[in-house]
């Protein structure tokens, strides 16, 4: 199966979360926080949306950082994404 966004909504695929610090001390699974960095899979087309025209600034493969609780969360062929809309997007990561 294949997700297609609608309007302003963008899917995205969580990146891993490290599992070091940057000094080295490995982290338990608990205590790792919920990742900000994710990849685009999938646009949706813009268009009108609550009566502004929405133009999307973001395209399949950018890596981008996210509000920390933004979006649904689906499973689809074994595989997790995340649906957010374009205005929970913070940054381009380069």
């Amino acid at each position: 199966m294949k997700i297609k966004p609608l309007q302003d909504r963008v899917v995205i695929k969580m990146l891993e979360a490290e599992e070091t610090t940057k000094g080295g001390i490995i982290l338990a699974s608990a205590s790792k926080e919920k990742p900000q960095v994710a990849e685009i899979v999938a646009v949706g087309p813009g268009g009108i949306v609550d009566g502004n025209e929405v133009k999307m600034e973001v395209k399949i493969g950018d890596k981008v950082l996210i509000s920390k609780y933004a979006g649904t969360e689906v499973k689809l062929d074994a595989e997790e994404y995340t649906i957010v809309k374009q205005s929970d997007i913070l940054a381009i990561v380069e």
